[in-house]
């Protein structure tokens, strides 16, 4: 018979087409977590405990461990710069990628906070600060997410480049100069941070707005 009619067992050779093609495409899924953008993903999170270990090893003050720590963190946040764009550069996004990517972010940016903040080497409101900003972000963005996306801005990447450059300062045992210098990169990294989450919040406004009166603009065309 020709195509569409019905093959053997009474079944149609589209619906088995149909069927081979959906086995197709989630074996392909299913292969794709395991790319280069997710694998660097999956780099970051088991460089977690690997860097809480490094930093709080012989106390958390000998300057070769710290020096391995530093190695940890940088290498984390390297690749941070590649895996996203890898992703959208190859057509490598995944859910898994979605998920995984902000919560490494923040898993190594809050280990090392953390760990600084208990060893006595920053204070504990820079880590409130920078912790709060980035959970609050999150959680608006999944908010107003019925309404639109909110962009990364070039303000919230300088933001972020800030505060690997100064959280990695700080990882160092620094001293004299480099010391001072640390300390006025890490406030340029609190002020950035702030700045950039009023903005967020304001576009998040914005979005939210304009995502009512579209939908108050379409219900009232459906009325009439």
């Amino acid at each position: 018979m020709g195509e569409g009619g019905i093959g053997e067992g009474g079944e149609s050779s589209d619906g088995r087409a149909l069927r081979g093609g959906k086995l197709a495409a989630a074996a392909v899924n299913q292969a794709s977590v395991w790319n280069i953008a997710n694998l660097l993903t999956m780099l970051r999170l088991v460089l977690v405990p690997a860097f809480v270990a490094l930093m709080l090893a012989d106390g958390g003050y000998d300057p070769a461990w710290r020096s391995l720590a530093w190695a940890a963190f940088a290498i984390a946040m390297i690749t941070d710069l590649f895996d996203g764009h890898l992703a959208r550069t190859y057509n490598l996004v995944t859910d898994f990628g979605k998920i995984a990517d902000p919560i490494a972010d923040k898993a190594i940016m809050g280990a090392a906070l953390i760990c600084l903040s208990a060893l006595g080497d920053l204070p504990w409101w820079v880590t409130a600060v920078i912790l709060g900003r980035e959970l609050g972000i999150t959680l608006l963005r999944f908010l107003v997410i019925r309404y639109g996306v909110i962009p990364a801005s070039r303000g919230g990447k300088l933001k972020t480049l800030t505060q690997g450059v100064a959280v990695g300062m700080y990882v160092l045992a620094l001293t004299g100069w480099l010391a001072t210098l640390r300390w006025w990169v890490m406030a340029a990294a609190v002020v950035l941070t702030v700045v950039t989450g009023l903005d967020y919040v304001r576009q998040a406004i914005v979005l939210r707005r304009q995502g009512i009166a579209e939908r108050r603009a379409a219900a009232e065309e459906t009325d009439a």
